[in-house]
């Protein structure tokens, strides 16, 4: 999965609004810290600036970390995760999108840190083709990850980007089980469909592709349902779908700021 996406825009592109590429990733030494993220936006809620965010992790301890060494750690990973910066648009969307549905925030998450982290990327495909109630393969998330990062890392660090991707992959509902880790399926809100159809908007998809984009399928959608979800986040005010006979157009008026859409436009 995701093998188009250095290959629909260049990654300058997508670094803009948040992407990040690479061999590197958090989940070589930390899972996607959703208790940690819900934590600090609930300590740190509203618009604020990527200050406010370090105060609340630093100054204010709202993660409850026993040291700053810790501190400053934690502020790093989950920065690594999410930006933690509005002037990111990846970050700024999820923020916005947060506090809409509570139901949402581990789908929100999950398609943030997919797009920021390439090691968790890596793992879509293997969790994602297992079939809901089976138990899940590690060996698969092992194959991915050697193949994709050229064998890079020894064994023992794959072990542990496996043991962290999989606890991600559980915090976002796709697994279940402690030792033995069996797939289901998750229900997607319309916030998080809107986000990964923003996501695959970013990455160049349009019109009606866009309903079978990988960012769709994280959420478990297939094509018909992500449309029916799509039409729930447009009630919601989430986005805008406009349709003349067999054509669709999708678009993101709420979410994107003016520099946003004519970055967009300028790179179709």
């Amino acid at each position: 999965m995701f093998n188009s996406l250095t290959s629909s825009k260049s990654q300058n592109y997508l670094e803009h609004f948040g992407f990040r590429f690479g061999a590197k990733g958090a989940h070589s030494s930390r899972t996607m810290m959703f208790s940690e993220l819900q934590s600090l936006l609930d300590a740190v809620p509203g618009s604020v600036a990527r200050e406010s965010y370090e105060q609340g992790v630093l100054g204010d301890n709202c993660l409850g970390k026993r040291t700053l060494a810790t501190r400053k750690l934690s502020l790093q990973r989950l920065s690594e995760l999410y930006a933690l910066d509005p002037s990111v648009p990846l970050f700024r969307v999820m923020r916005d999108l947060w506090e809409i549905n509570p139901d949402s925030r581990q789908q929100l998450a999950l398609l943030a840190t997919l797009a920021r982290d390439p090691l968790l990327r890596l793992t879509a495909g293997p969790v994602l083709q297992t079939p809901a109630g089976k138990e899940f393969a590690r060996q698969n998330m092992t194959d991915a990850l050697e193949a994709g990062t050229g064998g890079r890392f020894n064994d023992s660090t794959l072990d542990k980007i496996v043991r962290n991707a999989s606890s991600s992959w559980t915090q976002a509902g796709h697994l279940q089980g402690r030792f033995r880790k069996f797939r289901q399926l998750i229900r997607a809100t319309p916030s998080a469909s809107a986000y990964a159809l923003l996501l695959g908007y970013m990455q160049g998809g349009r019109g009606r592709n866009l309903f079978a984009c990988d960012w769709v399928k994280v959420l478990d959608l297939d094509e018909l349902e992500a449309r029916e979800r799509a039409d729930d986040a447009k009630r919601l005010g989430l986005l805008d779908i406009k349709q003349s006979g067999s054509l669709i157009d999708i678009s993101f008026p709420k979410l994107l700021t003016e520099a946003d859409k004519e970055l967009l436009h300028g790179a179709d």
